[in-house]
């Protein structure tokens, strides 16, 4: 069975908990399909009005913050140890988790609020963030922030586009690009900024 097929029987049966279990588990450390459910759950409310859009982001964005929030004390509790048992599992690439050390090490916050619109940086973000011992009042700020953004833009990208899912589903990597590209030349400007700090204090 297609994953859309499936997520629809999911819809019929379970409605907004489908987007909530997906996506808090999704922001917990599991590959699951996120993206992919909230923008069908927009796409159904859309053509069939069995949700409403402002329903789907209202719980989009409570189950990424919790979800998030159950990976960073899981990094905090287990450490690396665990985040490499976590990667073998659900075969989680190497250089995902080594990219996004390196993006929490420089750029804490602004890691967490773009590491959404990155599927495998959203999968691993919580649990290394608190790996990193990065101070939870920050973490749950941009967390929240960045959820609200991500969720919001994309529910929005399968509501109004609902009439053209295929194009869509076949544009979305692109726009991904498109973001990630955006996240890195923000990543560099500060790190250009933070460099000529370095240089005048000397």
């Amino acid at each position: 069975m297609h994953v859309p097929d499936l997520l629809r029987r999911f819809f019929a049966e379970h409605g907004y908990w489908t987007v909530a279990i997906i996506l808090l588990l999704e922001n917990a450390g599991i590959p699951l399909p996120g993206e992919t459910t909230l923008l069908f759950a927009a796409f159904l409310a859309f053509s069939e009005h069995r949700l409403t859009l402002w329903g789907i982001i209202v719980v989009g964005v409570i189950a990424c913050t919790i979800g998030d929030n159950i990976g960073y004390w899981i990094g905090y509790r287990g450490g690396r140890p665990l985040l490499d048992r976590q990667r073998k599992i659900f075969r989680i690439s190497e250089l995902h988790l080594r990219r996004g050390e390196k993006f929490f090490a420089q750029y804490g916050s602004i890691t967490v609020f773009f590491s959404r619109f990155v599927f495998g940086m959203r999968i691993i973000a919580g649990p290394l963030a608190g790996v990193l011992k990065m101070p939870w009042k920050k973490f749950v700020l941009f967390n929240f922030l960045g959820a609200v953004l991500w969720v919001s833009v994309v529910a929005s990208l399968g509501f109004f586009f609902g009439s053209r899912w295929d194009w869509l589903m076949t544009e979305l990597e692109d726009f991904q690009l498109v973001v990630a590209a955006i996240a890195v030349l923000v990543l560099l400007i500060l790190w250009r900024k933070q460099r000529r700090r370095s240089v005048h204090a000397r």
